[in-house]
């Protein structure tokens, strides 16, 4: 064990909500729990599942006894409420946000935990979702093309919460997870702006993570075409009309608050 990653336990927690995940979630836990440098804390929030998730969680769990693991219940719905839960419980300088259908590399944490050290500016570190062998073609395209946006457009958010590490003080100064600001989908894109206000957000090319393929059908769940654009467009002196007077009325209009996720007509 390298001497960043014996000084650095118990720096980490991890937040996992999920709902009805029971196909997903003991893989992407045990990858949680196979770090090369382990998070202190594992907190899953429970957004009143209705199948067996938990149970397989604690059973995934029995097998990291390293590992503080709690399972929180949170039976207001949405995926911003859970977190809302969650964040309150944690007691490290650092958090990743995980989602519960995403497989995460075992260098994930330690390489988020370097990059950290290496920019103390930084508010935020992300990575980028791929969705083939990490050394394909595809895959390292999409990671090329991710880092040059990013350093293009710096002041802008280029992937989704399943990627999302965070200083926690500078995570809870913004406001944190808070249905009351942002009850609409696109919650990470809004998330990462008001955290962009306090400090940089740094992308890598070997900081990456797969989520499941499901994602790539969730159009009726997101922004359109002209929104995404207007988005990246926006002056960074603009960006709070375009969320909060713009696409916030825009996502109200749809009906698109954050329990269209939950209902998962998009999978």
């Amino acid at each position: 064990m390298s001497a960043l990653t014996q000084g650095s336990h118990g720096r980490w927690t991890v937040l996992v909500p999920f709902y009805n995940e029971r196909g997903y979630l003991p893989r992407t836990l045990r990858s949680l729990c196979e770090q090369s440098l382990p998070p202190a804390q594992i907190i899953l929030v429970d957004n009143a599942s209705t199948d067996e998730s938990a149970d397989l969680a604690r059973q995934v769990l029995q097998d990291y006894p390293h590992i503080a693991a709690r399972i929180l219940h949170e039976s207001r719905p949405g995926r911003t409420q859970a977190m809302q839960c969650g964040l309150k419980e944690v007691a490290t300088p650092f958090v990743a946000t995980c989602d519960a259908d995403t497989w995460y590399p075992r260098h994930y944490l330690e390489r988020a935990d370097r990059l950290f050290a290496a920019h103390p500016d930084a508010a935020s570190v992300m990575a980028i979702d791929i969705y083939s062998a990490p050394q394909s073609w595809c895959a390292r395209l999409k990671r090329l093309k991710t880092c040059l946006v990013a350093a293009l457009l710096p002041r802008q958010c280029h992937t989704g919460a399943y990627g999302h590490m965070f200083r926690t003080e500078v995570l809870r100064r913004c406001g944190g997870f808070d249905p009351q600001i942002w009850p609409y989908v696109m919650e990470d894109h809004e998330l990462a702006h008001r955290v962009l206000k306090e400090g940089a957000s740094i992308y890598r090319f070997d900081l990456w993570c797969m989520p499941s393929a499901r994602r790539t059908n969730a159009e009726s769940v997101c922004w359109k075409l002209g929104e995404r654009v207007l988005y990246h467009l926006t002056p960074w002196a603009l960006k709070d009309w375009f969320f909060y007077s713009f696409l916030a009325g825009r996502l109200r209009q749809r009906r698109l608050d954050n329990m269209a996720l939950r209902e998962r007509n998009w999978a």
